[in-house]
């Protein structure tokens, strides 16, 4: 069940020594990049574009993102591997380059456990099953039924090799019985283009990228791929509810910086984001999206991305899905 954690941070802050204040308070001093692993209009593209304004108020730099999108958002993730470990270049955490890309690529030109440092869990995003209005299938029943049918004609697109949403419809194809191919794309904001033009079927992505799209009318909602309803989406049903007992895929957004970054940075970076997500506007926003705003220490972020690495391989190996 998703629960918002906002836990103290004063604590954090209190048990630095005076050259680590001193250090605190000397940083920053410039602009800050927080490198997003993926195409603008995605999930992590919105999210990321909240947090960089929040953390501006907070920190009094400017935090400018930049997306570095490709290889399942290896490239990005990358990117911040390689950079400096002085806080002014952060990534956009997610789950796919993170817990699964391990698991799912060949080769990896850097090891997310030991080359990047986690700041704080920031948002626990619920995936949410989208078709097109032309699809005949008013719930995943009758969506089921209709792939079945046309075994050739139904595809899911993905915002890449890979990501959470390519192994979603992967399991939605074991799970289902069904057959319906997979499109990959450089991103979700390509891949739900694709979809509100009915070039896709169907996608199972993360709600903050689809449900403004469902709620103007343009796309149609089937389920939430969790096991409970979303906070700002009450209305619409689980894919368990609509007609697929025991299918969940979620995904998360945190924030992270190259390993060795100096812990008194850590510790503002972490105190910046979470007096950010603990804001009424800022937890409105994200649970009008269809996030539920978390904000852990990073000893706890660190311990989640550990146990999840271990249970996505579970689900790439059950997949047979690989990535050279």
């Amino acid at each position: 069940m998703f629960k918002t954690l906002i836990p103290a941070t004063l604590a954090l802050a209190a048990a630095l020594s005076p050259w680590a204040a001193s250090a605190q308070n000397s940083y920053p001093s410039k602009p800050i990049r927080l490198i997003v692993p993926f195409a603008p209009g995605g999930s992590a593209d919105v999210v990321g574009r909240i947090m960089a304004e929040e953390l501006r108020a907070e920190l009094g730099q400017p935090v400018v993102v930049e997306n570095r999108p490709g290889a399942g958002g290896n490239i990005g993730g990358d990117a911040v591997s390689k950079a400096p470990a002085d806080g002014y270049t952060l990534l956009l955490a997610a789950t796919g380059p993170i817990v699964v890309n391990p698991s799912l690529y060949a080769r990896m030109s850097y090891d997310p456990a030991v080359d990047l440092a986690p700041i704080t869990l920031i948002a626990r995003d619920h995936n949410l099953m989208a078709v097109n209005p032309a699809v005949p299938a008013k719930n995943v029943k009758e969506f089921i039924a209709y792939a079945k049918a046309n075994p050739t004609k139904v595809s899911f697109g993905s915002p890449g090799n890979g990501t959470p949403a390519h192994l979603g419809g992967e399991l939605f194809n074991q799970k289902a019985g069904t057959t319906m191919t997979h499109v990959p794309y450089k991103g979700s904001g390509p891949a739900m283009n694709d979809l509100l033009a009915g070039q896709i079927t169907v996608m199972i992505d993360n709600m903050p990228a689809l449900l403004p799209q469902v709620q103007s009318g343009r796309l149609r909602a089937l389920g939430v791929a969790s096991e409970t309803r979303a906070s700002g989406a009450p209305d619409i049903p689980t894919v368990a509810e609509s007609g697929l007992p025991g299918f969940t895929v979620t995904a998360w957004k945190g924030l992270m910086a190259p390993a060795n970054t100096p812990r008194p940075v850590i510790a503002k970076l972490h105190n910046a984001a979470v007096k950010a997500l603990a804001k009424p506007s800022v937890k409105k926003r994200l649970v009008d999206l269809g996030a539920e705003p978390a904000g852990t220490t990073p000893e706890e972020f660190g311990t989640l991305i550990a146990r999840e690495t271990k249970s996505w391989a579970a689900l790439v190996k059950s997949t047979g899905a690989k990535i050279d």
